[in-house]
């Protein structure tokens, strides 16, 4: 390892933001010398913690939040302060660091204003949004204003995010949960992430957001009205027949007792009576595939992780719900957080995991509060940590936050991500059952597919498998946006039609067509109502039901506009690893451009490259993104006759 570190120092506020996280330096070798730390005979004979501290690179992640979020920015003297502490390369602490786009290297005002544009968003006047900001944000007015991809607000959209660096936490830190959660991250020197507690920026959400508005709550984020109740995104709360949102809305998400009162940890205990491998037989019987869109069979993914030799093993939670249109898990993180945490520990104890990883979107600052809240809560009363309910079992979780890059929700650019690397997929086989997280055997899944969990376990697993279909069992969570009179999340069973799902949401009489499973779906025609809601129903139809975005769109809404962003949005959101999607999703963003006015037989040969380029990307792209980087442009020319 060759360390190579510049001269510039941090300022007493980076220096005090990295010593909050990792403890105060052991040693003048963890410093620049030069500095004002105090050094002594032995720290220039020989250097100490060397191993120990490389073994921590896990946490630059949480270090370079822990700058951005106390200053704004990630200066040079604080990236090099975080890598001597941690004994990384400075240059790889720049790629990891210039990797997310919630991070900035560049000077910045503290304040950022974060506005969507992505396919939800846009189709809801975000343009209009963003030049009503600009005009009244210019330079000086001490905000910075970012065109940001999905914030995961797209049944309030247009919506936008303030991030306020340096400051305490606003009325929001309070809406609904009545305590602020700091982050999670490894237990070091003696203190213990993700307690409760106050963190050094404040957030504000708006949506749906007006210029006027998100203006007012760039100026004093901490004064900005609370967020509605996350049942408000459930137009079905409180109806009973739910099984995955029959709490929200009825349950306080911050009150534990509450939650155990509504049958909350019933699951964990039969879970116990079970034992691992009974838990797997149900979770196999039951057919619970994941939701996050790949449908790979959970019960086989936790068989072959309980089944390695290798220890120890990991459980993570892949909460970074990236996909343009989808909010599923931000609702059942803000409206029923311990429903996960119990999951997760059911989970852990099915496979063998002892440590639970919950990597969260970076943009959900309610759901990273609720979440804490419930983590040290469930800790306090022995539903966490060396004695899990008097059975002996040891499982504890941390929560990791992301930090603006879609490519994270692929589960070995999540490993890398929260092992302190650049997001980038691995090359598979090995597969996370045998080399995950830390190179053991891991388990991965999203929070819709674990939240399953709870139900297989208290009904059992043949009651569960009747609902739906034989091929798809159980209960699915739609995301609903666009064009519709009610937007929201909506639990029905698989195999109901999507015109029964855009009918409870209020379909548009001139509906022109529908995106199925986000920018890496597929476009339907507002004729093709009949489609069953079930992963082989769309699959036979040509589209993909994805992780459930059903997004609406109507005659007023200008299609091109929206394929220019899906690829403006691959482009931006490629991690660059692999040639195939790295050129191709900027030459598919740029036939776009160029085809954007013409139509007929002046943009057939545009056209004709498109599809030359997205069977490149499909064919021969290391990971999902850049095998679906194509499927909703190629759907909206056949199937729509966009361009004609």
């Amino acid at each position: 390892m060759d360390l190579h570190f510049g001269d510039s120092k941090p300022t007493d506020e980076e220096r005090e933001a990295v010593d909050a996280l990792l403890g105060p330096p052991g040693s003048a070798w963890e410093t620049a010398f030069g500095d004002s730390a105090v050094r002594s005979d032995e720290d220039l004979r020989w250097a100490r913690g060397g191993r120990a501290a490389r073994e921590r690179r896990d946490l630059l992640l949480p270090g370079l939040h822990a700058v951005n979020d106390r200053v704004g920015w990630i200066s040079e003297g604080a990236l090099d302060y975080l890598c001597r502490r941690l004994t990384v390369p400075p240059a790889e602490a720049y790629g990891v660091a210039t990797f997310y786009s919630m991070f900035s290297v560049k000077p910045r005002p503290a304040t950022v204003l974060h506005v969507c544009t992505d396919v939800a968003c846009a189709a809801k006047g975000s343009a209009e949004l963003c030049a009503g900001v600009e005009e009244r944000l210019g330079p000086g007015s001490g905000v910075s204003v970012e065109r940001s991809p999905c914030l995961g607000l797209c049944e309030r959209a247009p919506a936008a995010l303030v991030v306020r660096a340096g400051a305490a936490p606003g009325p929001d830190a309070a809406a609904g949960s009545g305590t602020a959660a700091a982050e999670g991250s490894s237990a070091t020197a003696g203190a213990r992430h993700g307690s409760v507690a106050e963190k050094p920026y404040a957030t504000a959400v708006v949506a749906p957001a007006t210029p006027e508005a998100a203006v007012l709550a760039a100026s004093a984020p901490e004064a900005a009205e609370p967020e509605p109740a996350a049942s408000l995104a459930v137009p079905q709360a409180g109806q009973p027949g739910l099984t995955l949102l029959r709490r929200i809305g009825v349950v306080d998400p911050a009150s534990l007792d509450d939650y155990r009162s509504h049958g909350g940890y019933t699951a964990l205990r039969r879970a116990f009576e079970l034992g691992p491998a009974g838990v797997i037989r149900e979770v196999t019987d039951a057919g619970l595939v994941g939701r996050g869109g790949a449908a790979f069979p959970t019960g086989v993914k936790w068989k072959a992780t309980a089944s390695q030799p290798d220890r120890p093993h990991y459980l993570v939670c892949n909460a970074d719900e990236s996909e343009p249109g989808t909010f599923k898990d931000r609702v059942l993180m803000e409206g029923d957080p311990y429903s996960l945490i119990e999951a997760m520990t059911i989970a852990g104890y099915a496979v063998g995991a002892h440590k639970g990883y919950l990597y969260l979107r970076g943009e959900y600052p309610r759901a990273l509060r609720l979440l804490g809240n419930a983590i040290e809560q469930a800790r306090a009363r022995g539903l966490l940590g060396d004695d899990v309910l008097g059975q002996g079992y040891a499982f504890d979780i941390e929560i990791r936050r992301g930090a603006g890059a879609y490519i994270c929700g692929e589960e070995t650019a999540l490993f890398n991500s929260i092992e302190g690397y650049r997001g980038e997929p691995r090359s598979k086989p090995p597969f996370p059952v045998e080399k995950g997280l830390f190179g053991k055997p891991t388990a991965e899944n999203n929070v819709e597919t674990l939240v399953n969990v709870l139900p297989i376990l208290t009904m059992g697993a043949e009651a569960y498998a009747a609902i739906g279909t034989e091929k798809s069992t159980g209960p699915k969570l739609f995301c609903v946006s666009g064009s519709v009179e009610r937007p929201g999340v909506y639990e029905l069973p698989f195999g109901a039609t999507l015109g029964e799902l855009l009918g409870l949401a209020g379909k548009p009489e001139s509906l022109r067509a529908v995106l199925l499973g986000g920018a890496a779906g597929g476009f339907v025609r507002a004729d093709e109502m009949d489609i069953p809601l079930t992963f082989e129903g769309t699959r036979a139809a040509g589209t993909t039901l994805g992780s459930g975005v059903v997004l609406a769109i109507d005659d007023t809404v200008p299609l091109p506009r929206i394929l220019l962003r899906i690829a403006e949005f691959f482009r931006d959101e490629s991690c660059g690893q692999c040639v195939p999607c790295r050129v191709g999703t900027v030459r598919q963003e740029e036939a776009l451009h160029r085809i954007a006015e013409r139509t007929g037989a002046a943009a057939a040969g545009d056209i004709a490259l498109l599809r030359e380029v997205g069977r490149a990307m499909r064919d021969a792209s290391i990971c999902g993104l850049g095998q679906t980087a194509w499927n909703a442009v190629e759907s909206a020319i056949d199937r729509l006759g966009a361009y004609e």
